[in-house]
């Protein structure tokens, strides 16, 4: 829920900087997800999304027929040694999410009219999974990027709608996952949890005086805000349970940074790498991992040949056929790295059960052709997860169906009750 507006003359800012502290409240949400809401399942489910934000050319992705026997498209031709393995969909979008690349940072949060005065973006797909799930690993979800500007881009949002900064270092990432810190590292970030901790004990104080001189209707917005601080105490004391455990042990060395944003598939193919790792770990069941082609420059295509433009100038191609010529080879080598990612996941057992099976890959846009800024008939493949596929699910190309309703359906094959998210109308239950 949305912390409340307390009254006209107390801004949040200021009711804060009135507790004695300076804390922005959407930044709590950025802390340790609930801890403990539902019994650790015994076979673990997972799920990876990925999004490039320039999406793909829409006509060598999208097959011209549906059912099983779709002809694989030149864009998809890759993918034809694991197309039983996944499922390509037509005809989705969210509903109102329009504005071209504003439309980037609502992939996952399908909140509406992202060009509007005073839009909030909502909360996305994979914090509210960890709402109702709870925590069962060491990080409730990981939020990846590649060549991703952190200030303004994000998959991963708060339910105050508060972007969530993403991880683009391998070696960062590596080292948060299992490298363990000194008694004395341990001790410092102990004492910061236990720091966050009394500043929530003040805005409980401070927040109950206040409630005394309230009327009805803002006495139950600040219940509500209540509620949302008390489930922060809950994730910061199962952030200091989990720092008091040891991190698990890899035989893997650090891999070596990739810092040149040109070497855009290297870095994604390592990015995919070290989400496939922190699922053989359990270190998170929950990955995001945002493409940011809008911010890479001119980059490799093969060896030794580097595209004429920045990924963004390309993808407003306008029809010139060396700009699509090499738009169509850039979509062909991330169903190229798809297809690896899909053998590798199949390739590793967890218990009797390929870890692909337990697995969600759900690969797709918030841009359905950025040659038109169009945000309608998103390019979607779903993979893995123990679900139904090997076909394309066409929908209906001028009457799109929310994309929240494959949300849902992830949602609930992950084990979380609920029948709705975002613009949902239902479900796809033909996966299941």
């Amino acid at each position: 829920m949305n912390a409340p507006h307390i009254a006209r003359s107390f801004s949040r800012r200021r009711f804060l900087q009135s507790a004695g502290v300076t804390l922005g409240l959407p930044l709590l949400e950025c802390m340790t997800p609930v801890f403990g809401r539902a019994v650790q399942a015994k076979a673990p489910r997972r799920m990876l999304i990925i999004s490039n934000n320039l999406g793909f050319l829409p006509k060598p992705f999208f097959p011209k027929t549906a059912g099983h026997d779709y002809e694989l498209t030149q864009t998809l031709a890759p993918l034809e040694d694991v197309r039983s393995e996944f499922s390509i969909f037509s005809g989705m979008s969210h509903p109102d999410v329009n504005g071209g690349h504003s439309a980037e940072n609502c992939f996952l949060t399908a909140a509406r009219g992202p060009t509007k005065s005073g839009f909030r973006n909502q909360i996305s797909l994979d914090q509210f999974a960890v709402e109702k799930l709870g925590q069962l690993t060491r990080f409730p979800t990981l939020n990846l990027g590649v060549n991703i500007d952190k200030a303004n881009r994000s998959l991963s949002w708060t339910r105050d709608g508060v972007l969530l900064p993403a991880e683009d270092s391998a070696p960062a990432l590596f080292r948060r996952m299992f490298v363990q810190g000194d008694p004395e590292a341990v001790k410092k970030q102990l004492n910061r949890l236990d720091e966050r901790g009394s500043i929530l004990d003040t805005l409980m104080e401070h927040t109950k005086k206040l409630s005394r001189g309230l009327g009805s209707d803002d006495r139950s917005r600040l219940d509500q805000y209540l509620t949302s601080v008390r489930e922060v105490e809950e994730r910061l004391l199962t952030a200091r349970e989990w720092e008091l455990k040891p991190k698990p042990a890899t035989t893997l060395p650090e891999p070596a940074d990739i810092q040149d944003k040109k070497l855009i598939f290297e870095k994604f193919d390592l990015m995919l790498a070290m989400a496939q790792l922190a699922f053989e770990s359990d270190s998170t069941r929950i990955i995001t991992l945002m493409v940011d082609a809008f911010a890479t420059p001119a980059f490799k295509i093969h060896d030794g040949e580097n595209t004429t433009e920045g990924y963004h100038g390309l993808s407003h191609h306008g029809q010139a056929p060396e700009k699509v010529k090499q738009l169509e080879d850039a979509d062909r080598q991330q169903m190229v790295l798809l297809r690896k990612l899909i053998q590798n996941l199949a390739a590793k057992n967890e218990d009797d059960s390929r870890l692909l099976d337990r697995t969600m890959v759900l690969f797709g846009s918030n841009m359905g052709d950025a040659n038109k800024h169009d945000n309608t008939n998103l390019p979607v493949i779903l993979a893995g997860g123990g679900l139904k596929h090997g076909q394309h699910h066409a929908f209906k190309a001028d009457n799109n169906l929310p994309l929240s309703n494959l949300f849902v359906t992830m949602l609930q094959h992950m084990g979380a009750e609920t029948d709705a998210f975002g613009s949902s109308t239902g479900t796809l239950g033909e996966l299941v």
